[in-house]
């Protein structure tokens, strides 16, 4: 039969932790599920630590990435993407755990035909997991559309991978940028929300991020080579597209401009100022906006510490 959501995760050399976060599916109070695990070509014991499961619970399902995808999370999980039966899609990480209520209310929010996504709260923990969960249903909500872009992108209104369900629908012409090491939830979600679909944000704790030194996060701030180049390339994709899609705001323009501060080394600016197809005029007034930006930024610190 077919299932009602299919899980996507990705994994790659992760036996240490992946049981646990398999436990936290096979907890779930929602029963009608099939969970893609999609390994990414790792070499430590995680499939013969699975075997068990595998074989007693047939909606687990274990694949190695072909080729035909690139090797990382993006192309892991396009490929968990094209074996998907649900009609909704979710994906966890190989070192997170589920609320046992995760399906169950995310199912829920979309019965209603007009809501293509459900996002909820993401917590982290260190360490050991506390299994102390809040069972409550009496949670408040917001809508989510394209209006707002801006505090998604700004990370003002968080859009973890692992914490939004969706319609498969969302995912019928769209896929992630299989180039990407880092940032391709957040480049692939905007490009969704983009496309004029609507959402609902429930302020439930539903999922909690294991933080740890080797996940991506952790080498990101590590200052990895490879996250910091995939990072500046997805804020370059992410402008491209509100460019095609007519929401590059001013506002939103500036933000990126300041972030490719950051991103000298892979001229991050000079790439988002071709594709603005700006007059001269226009370029030359973003080209002094960048130049003298180094200078107000030194002096607003100054001025927040002194307020």
């Amino acid at each position: 039969m077919t299932p009602k959501v299919s899980i996507i995760m990705a994994t790659y050399n992760r036996a240490q932790y992946i049981l646990e976060s398999i436990e936290s599916i096979q907890s779930q109070t929602f029963q009608d599920w099939e969970c893609l695990i999609i390994d990414d070509g790792g070499t430590d014991a995680t499939r013969d630590i699975l075997e068990p499961v595998l074989i007693q619970n047939p909606r687990f399902q274990y694949f190695t990435r072909t080729s035909d995808y690139q090797k990382g999370l993006p192309g892991s999980r396009n490929y968990g993407l094209d074996l998907a039966k649900g009609d909704y899609i979710i994906f966890f990480d190989d070192d997170d755990i589920a609320h046992p209520q995760n399906l169950e209310l995310c199912v829920f929010e979309l019965s209603n035909k007009d809501i293509s996504f459900c996002r909820y709260i993401r917590d982290v923990f260190t360490g050991d997991f506390d299994y102390e969960y809040e069972y409550s249903k009496d949670y408040s909500s917001f809508y989510i559309d394209e209006n707002d872009i801006e505090s998604i992108l700004k990370n003002e209104l968080l859009f973890n991978s692992c914490a939004v369900m969706w319609k498969k629908e969302c995912f019928k012409n769209l896929r992630f940028e299989e180039s990407l090491m880092y940032a391709e939830e957040w480049e692939l979600y905007s490009r969704i929300i983009s496309n004029g679909v609507k959402g609902i944000s429930i302020n439930k704790s539903l999922f909690y991020g294991r933080k740890h030194p080797d996940s991506n996060t952790g080498e990101f701030y590590r200052n990895d080579p490879i996250r910091r180049k995939s990072n500046a390339e997805a804020v370059f994709l992410v402008v491209k597209n509100l460019k095609e899609t007519n929401l590059l705001t001013k506002t939103i323009l500036k933000y990126f401009i300041q972030v490719s501060l950051q991103y000298k080394k892979y001229n991050l600016f000079e790439r988002i100022l071709h594709i603005l197809d700006l007059s001269k005029k226009e370029e030359l007034m973003w080209r002094l906006f960048y130049v003298h930006l180094p200078l107000r930024l030194y002096f607003y610190g100054i001025w927040k510490k002194l307020k």
